[in-house]
């Protein structure tokens, strides 16, 4: 049997070497796409919130239309005629018994 050969050049950094260089190459490669994904999600969450903000002023603003329509006015009437006196017998109250 023979002994492993061993490579002196390398001195077991080489499957790092490659690995750290396959990281940096995704990384240079796949930043712009997850850069813009996260973009798109975040663009997608703040226009959701103004849409659903905008839909909910437009339901509160039919509801006060509505309410506001439906509440009775007040009846302008003439005021009632000035009050003469009334006579008003008053009396003892008898004990009940």
């Amino acid at each position: 049997m023979s002994e492993p050969h061993e490579d002196e050049g390398r001195g077991g950094a080489g499957l790092l070497g490659v690995g750290a260089a396959g990281v940096a190459a995704c990384a240079v490669c796949c930043a712009g796409p997850i850069a813009g994904f996260v973009a798109a999600a975040g663009i997608t969450a703040v226009l959701g919130a103004v849409v659903l903000g905008l839909a909910g002023l437009a339901v509160v603003a039919v509801a006060v239309a509505v309410l506001w329509r439906r509440r009775p006015s007040r009846r302008v009437c003439e005021p009632p005629a000035p009050a003469e006196p009334v006579t008003v017998e008053l009396t003892r109250r008898r004990p009940a018994g």
